[in-house]
């Protein structure tokens, strides 16, 4: 069995990689992709959630936080108890702004003396960071502005101090890079598979693995691995791309990367053998992949972030693998998240490769029955 499955593989390998074109089709998209998307992609921001940590409780907190309740650039308002709550925030990306009011906060306003409101920004979303943070200056400029007699020896907020997790210096590669290695091999594993039993109709040689010693089960097998061998290569590009050339910092496992790398690949394969094996040309399986891999692309959290979403189109996120992907690969590239963390993430993209690799094989063995 393996050597047969592995025949076909390297057949696979073969016809992908024999022919120069292609071979240039495969890799000088990627190189081109990560040199362009750092520097061309940008996000706007709306619908942020604004997190408070109030160890104060005095008067001018408490004013300046329902300024902050009532504004409009912030439709979600988080109340935290304590720091463990600010970190947690951050880290599950439930707030796009921690701020955090000392416990002499309003004691210093009162006192004459000036005092400071931090503001933590999740810098993994920059763009939306700085946008966000430029109406909380806003408005705490306006309140210290409305302060009895702004003079010096009154009460003012001298400063509003800012740190930004995961991202210090607000660079907006921390967010594209990380996402270009789930995009460009969603782009190459959903081709090569959806265009692989399309190309063996096309070219005649459909029937001649119908009559060899394959199961369909080995057939499927050997379209998938190619593709994720295929993917693996492109990811670890960016990945050195993103490392050595731009400069961003990778602080999780490897391990873990390529674990979820394949986990991704076999999802996606999965859709995309779905998708071969209803298709009688390549044509077809071509438009066919294009069609899912656009709404994957813009459901995934990568051109808006799901949580703007309305609630039912959050819900339908759930079987795009692409979203799965690159939170794990954020998470894993700027945080070192956990493998509990992963794994949370990775489980849903295993249970999408067994539904579509399964049901992809059914179609086949009820098509040469």
């Amino acid at each position: 069995m393996f050597k047969r499955v592995l025949a076909l593989i390297i057949k696979e390998l073969q016809a992908l990689l024999g022919d120069p074109q292609s071979r240039n089709l495969l890799f000088l998209p990627v190189i081109l992709q990560t040199a362009l998307f750092p520097f061309a992609v940008t996000l706007d921001v709306q619908n942020n959630t604004l997190a408070v940590l109030n160890q104060d409780a005095g008067q001018a907190s408490v004013e300046l936080m329902q300024r902050f309740s009532r504004a409009e650039a912030f439709t979600h308002f988080l109340r935290l108890d304590g720091e463990k709550a600010l970190r947690n925030t951050i880290n599950n990306q439930d707030a796009l702004i921690v701020l955090y009011f000392p416990v002499d906060f309003s004691r210093n306003i009162l006192a004459g003396r000036s005092s400071s409101i931090q503001a933590i920004v999740d810098g993994r979303r920059s763009n939306s960071g700085q946008i966000a943070l430029g109406y909380i200056q806003t408005m705490v400029q306006s309140y210290n502005d409305e302060l009895p007699g702004a003079s010096p020896g009154q009460a003012v907020i001298s400063k509003l101090v800012v740190r930004h997790w995961f991202n210090p210096n607000l660079d907006y590669k921390y967010f594209t890079l990380p996402c270009l290695v789930a995009i460009i091999t969603t782009t190459s594993v959903l081709t090569i598979t959806a265009l692989s039993i399309a190309r063996e109709r096309e070219q005649g040689t459909f029937e001649q693995l119908l009559v060899s010693p394959l199961t369909p089960g080995m057939i499927m097998l050997g379209k998938t691995i190619p593709a994720i061998l295929v993917a693996t290569v492109q990811g670890t590009m960016i990945l050195l791309a993103a490392i050595f050339i731009f400069q961003i910092p990778f602080k999780g496992n490897l391990v873990l990367l390529y674990f979820s790398m394949i986990c991704y690949a076999l999802a996606l394969a999965g859709f995309g053998l779905l998708i071969s094996s209803v298709c009688s040309t390549q044509q077809q399986a071509f438009l066919g992949g294009f069609a899912f891999m656009m709404p994957a692309i813009l459901l995934s959290g990568y051109a808006s972030p799901v949580e703007y979403m309305p609630g039912w189109l959050q819900a339908a996120t759930f079987i795009n693998p692409l979203k799965h992907f690159i939170i794990v690969v954020k998470g894993i590239f700027l945080k070192d998240v956990s493998v509990a963390f992963v794994l949370q993430n990775t489980w849903p993209l295993i249970l999408i490769a067994i539904v579509t690799l399964t049901s992809a094989n059914w179609i086949f063995r009820k098509q040469i029955a």
